[in-house]
């Protein structure tokens, strides 16, 4: 929230300020400077009595009133050649000064002003401009009312942006839970927010796609379930045909084809058996956790491998501990990962696990041929294998990698592959704490 805050705060802020140097400037161009305005003000008193007594005296009396006011004042008055004025003054100041007007100079706190335009009030003084220096400007103190307009306006704003940024801050939390959920595998969750909550049109289209989301997701898997289930029924009557077949051939060559087939239709039982098992996982109502040791864990997954020419070495750090986790799923994980790596390693697999701050890392390493980095996210996909692995001595169905990342995620963890020192490939589940 606080992030959401400051951004708008700053943005609105940053809009003000850019607003007041925009109708400074237009102000400026088309009424003139509003800090000269301030100036005159401030100089009022000069200027009233500048015109309204020294103005006011004839004309040959006009420098003893001057003499008089310079007695009494604490400005400075002196009088200059009207040719170093304009050259003191920028250019649309000069055509002020020419035209009799009291130019104001803010910075250096005076003003100017041709003594007359016609040389009545002495000889010479339509060529000469009265300065007044020392007067007192004082634009700093304007420009500090400024600011605290400027502040006062801004913590005006802080409470409806604050507000604000809390309304859509809880809305943008609803909608983020949310969607945790449902990658976590929880399909009938929804956003519950109320009509009036800015975020609410938004809310509605996410629950809308999570609800046909889960409506697909649940046809697929009933579909596959049934599917699965109704195979297994013509799969069990084909292998008890083939068993009385086997026992009835007297012919050699028919054993053979007879064998071969029953070996199709135990890879084809498998097949379903597994496509049953995967259904299962797509949804986090299959998890039943409970706490479970790890070290023993992993353990018992090196000991239930099938035996093979590799050698399995089981490397867990210690102090492991426990963890709330289905411990059926994560040995299933663990075990589709050490199975696959004895298709691919040459002579030697480890398994190793370790804590981290975050959680728990395990390690499922071999020296076989690796994964190409191209084919690294699509190992994961339900039935796609490498090229290299299309022939049934070592390719399987391409579910078992599909099936480890599922029981992985429905934990809240990741499932990924990079290069092994080996020289392999390396299998890491990362565990949440």
């Amino acid at each position: 929230m606080n992030r959401i805050f400051f951004r708008f705060f700053v943005l609105v802020m940053l809009s003000i300020t850019a607003a007041t140097f925009v109708i400074y400037f237009a102000f400026a161009r088309l009424f003139g400077d509003p800090l000269d305005d301030i100036a005159r003000r401030q100089a009022a008193a000069q200027i009233f009595l500048l015109e309204g007594y020294v103005d006011q005296a004839p004309g040959d009396e006009w420098l003893t009133r001057l003499n008089n006011v310079r007695e009494v004042s604490d400005v400075r008055y002196d009088l200059m050649p009207l040719s170093q004025a304009l050259d003191a003054l920028g250019a649309g100041q000069r055509a002020e000064l020419e035209r009799g007007d009291i130019v104001i100079d803010v910075a250096g706190k005076s003003f100017y002003r041709r003594v007359d335009l016609d040389g009545d009030r002495y000889i010479g003084s339509q060529d000469e401009v009265l300065h007044a220096q020392d007067l007192p400007i004082d634009i700093g103190q304007a420009l500090k009312m400024e600011l605290l307009r400027y502040v006062i306006v801004a913590i005006a704003l802080l409470l409806p942006i604050a507000l604000w940024s809390r309304s859509h801050w809880q809305g943008l939390q609803s909608l983020s839970r949310m969607a945790d959920e449902f990658g976590a595998g929880k399909l009938s969750v929804r956003a519950q927010l109320k009509p009036s909550d800015a975020v609410y049109p938004l809310a509605e289209r996410i629950n809308h796609m999570a609800g046909r989301i889960e409506d697909l997701m649940e046809s697929q898997r009933s579909l596959l379930h049934s599917v699965s289930h109704e195979l297994r029924t013509p799969i069990a009557r084909l292998e008890f045909a083939l068993e009385l077949l086997d026992a009835k051939a007297r012919d050699p060559e028919l054993s053979r084809r007879i064998a071969a087939m029953e070996g199709d239709l135990s890879e084809l039982n498998n097949l379903v058996k597994e496509l049953l098992d995967m259904s299962k996982l797509d949804s986090a109502r299959t998890l039943q956790g409970a706490p479970v040791e790890l070290d023993a864990l992993l353990r018992d997954c090196c000991a239930t491998l099938p035996p093979s020419l590799q050698e399995v070495a089981c490397e867990l750090a210690a102090g492991l501990g426990t963890m709330e986790l289905d411990a059926r799923l994560i040995a299933r994980a663990v075990g589709n990962l050490l199975r696959n790596a004895q298709k691919y390693a040459q002579g030697r697999i480890v398994l190793s696990a370790r804590r981290t701050p975050d959680g728990v890392d395990i390690s499922v390493d071999d020296d076989g041929p690796g994964i190409p980095a191209e084919e690294r996210d699509r190992i994961f996909d339900p039935f796609y294998r490498l090229d290299r692995s299309r022939d049934r001595s070592t390719g399987g169905f391409g579910l078992g990698l599909s099936i480890a990342q599922k029981a992985v995620v429905l934990h809240g963890g990741s499932l990924h592959v990079e290069s092994s020192p080996l020289g392999g490939a390396r299998f890491v589940i990362r565990l949440p704490a």
